[in-house]
């Protein structure tokens, strides 16, 4: 598997130990689609709106890291998220969508897939159920998997694909801040919570097993892209 860009110790870890899932989502047909510029826009606009919804409950989850928080600066590191997800992202997404005639009421009123409804009230779950850490495993492998999948497509795309607005957002330098930041915080509050040597206790691999639920979570929902 290819090696991964430096979003911090607890990502690399976890992104290793669950390595063939990362796989599928960081290499999926999808993904490869976008790259080569062969996915067709109809699925790529199923996706986005679908995606669009993702992120609303997404955000919110990252508000819920707030409230789980135990520092002020862990606060401060969700709520610059939140502000990532709803003035970032979610603006590419209603772009995009707009130049396709799709408004951004009906993005609103989109009904959600099972696949959507799956992922996005597990890692809310993972958030009312636990604590901080449990969040945070949960939420991972969406932010950091796509810094990861934007910065490759950065380098491999063909010059005419036709996703390149989607790939300069996730594979640009405001994004990959956004997963640094993200990458420190999950070391930090790991360190702050569970010590120098996180490796060695029962907590750790619930952790890794969350993050790796959550990376099989992502690789169902890029199956939304489809016609």
């Amino acid at each position: 598997m290819p090696a991964a860009p430096d979003y911090g110790r607890c990502f690399a870890a976890w992104r290793a130990a669950c390595a063939d899932q990362w796989q599928a989502y960081t290499h999926h047909p999808f993904v490869e689609g976008m790259r080569d510029g062969t996915l067709p826009r109809a699925a790529f606009l199923t996706y986005l709106v679908q995606d669009y919804r993702f992120l609303v409950h997404f955000s919110r989850a990252w508000a819920l890291g707030i409230v789980k928080a135990a520092t002020l600066d862990e606060m401060r590191a969700c709520s610059a998220t939140v502000h990532a997800l709803v003035d970032g992202e979610m603006a590419l997404h209603v772009g995009i969508c707009a130049a396709a005639g799709i408004s951004e009421a009906e993005l609103e009123a989109a009904e959600e897939a099972p696949e959507n409804l799956a992922y996005t009230r597990y890692v809310l779950e993972s958030g009312y159920s636990g604590d901080f850490l449990d969040l945070l495993a949960a939420l991972a492998p969406c932010v950091l998997g796509y810094g990861e999948i934007g910065l490759r497509l950065a380098a491999e795309a063909a010059p005419d694909t036709p996703y390149a607005d989607w790939i300069a957002t996730y594979g640009g330098e405001d994004f990959q801040q956004t997963c640094r930041e993200v990458g420190a915080l999950l070391d930090a509050a790991v360190a702050r919570r569970l010590g120098d040597a996180p490796e060695t206790l029962p907590r750790w691999d619930e952790l890794a097993r969350r993050f790796a639920t959550a990376t099989r979570l992502e690789v169902a929902f890029w199956g939304l892209g489809r016609v």
